[in-house]
This record gives C-alpha cells, structure tokens and sequence, in this order.
C-alpha cells in the first residue's frame, strides 16, 4: 500500500508502514532522494522567517538541513544528535518520546553550538512533524543555549500537527487505517 502525496508541486507514492494494529504511517524518507530534498529546501526557504542559524533534530531532517544551508549560503548550522559525542566539549540534554522510535530518545547539542546560539533567532526544521515531542525538546534545546526561536517548519504535518498553525509546513500528511484508508 501506498499514499501518494504532493509536496508543493513534486508527487511523491510513500509506502504505509504498522505502527500498531490500527494505525499506519506513510513512510516519508528523504534520504537517497536528491531531488526531493532540494525541492523541499527550496520551498521552505521560500516561507522561512528571519532566522541566523537553522537546527534539526537527528536523523531523517539531516539532508533537508545541510540543503537548506547550502541554499541559503549559510557557513553554520546545528544538529540536536541522539547521543552525546566524545569530539563534544559539554552537552546540553533533553530526553523525548517519539512515535517512529520505541522509547525515550535524547537529543543533545554541544557547548560550543550552545555558545553560538546565544541570542541568535534561530529556525527549527524537521522532515516530519507528528506528535510534537522532537520539536519540543530541539526547543528546549534553543531556549537552554539561549537562542531565540525564530520559526518551526517541517516538510510535512502528520496527524494532530496537521492543525498547528505555529509550524509552517508544506503539505499535510494524514495517518492511516490497516486497509489504507486516511484515518478522519
């Protein structure tokens, strides 16, 4: 089964994927498609606010990020990273539930990072906004190293983001019955 979708003028069929017995998820994956992440680049900078520096949650956002930096002529951007490195020099740490990963997950960005952000506006970007939980805490990230939120945006809003009017998006992305039918 699949759901196909546009995503500001690019079609794109995504495969529905179990998350539970009653709800399925369109796979939206913008790894390996290149022109598909510089389209969606290209179209959110379109609507961004005013922003210094742009940061994403790790993973699946990492190539819409480095695009929309590279687009940008942008010379720095931030990653909030699933676990704290060894090449980090402190952390700032936030733990978060999310839908497509089991468990608690951490997001965490260096002190360096932190350093730069403050008192900079910064613009939180994600591939797919669902539940909230990784914005939240990529917030809670910002907000610790003293940067200001200039602006949330995601490629698509998934289920109950769908109705968000605080992150701009580019298509909405419904959830899904087991016979492949959008969910109301």
């Amino acid at each position: 089964m699949t759901y196909e979708i546009d995503i500001a003028g690019l079609k794109r069929d995504l495969p529905l994927c179990k998350v539970t017995d009653d709800l399925y998820i369109g796979a939206f994956v913008l790894f390996g498609d290149v022109e598909l992440t510089v389209h969606c680049a290209a179209a959110l900078l379109e609507r961004a606010p005013e922003y210094d520096y742009i940061i994403a949650p790790e993973a699946k956002a990492i190539p819409l990020l480095y695009e929309m930096a590279r687009q940008s002529g942008a010379e720095k951007y931030f990653l909030a990273r699933k676990k704290a490195k060894a090449y980090m020099t402190g952390v700032f740490e936030v733990t978060v539930q999310s839908i497509t990963t089991a468990g608690e997950q951490t997001l965490v960005i260096d002190t360096e990072d932190a350093a730069q952000m403050n008192g900079k506006k910064i613009l939180i970007i994600d591939d797919v906004i669902s539940t909230g939980e990784s914005l939240r805490a990529t917030e809670a990230l910002v907000e610790k190293a003293g940067g200001i939120v200039a602006g949330r945006m995601a490629v698509l809003a998934e289920g109950d983001a769908i109705s968000r009017d605080d992150i701009i998006t580019l298509a909405p992305l419904p959830l899904f019955n087991p016979d492949g039918s959008p969910k109301e």
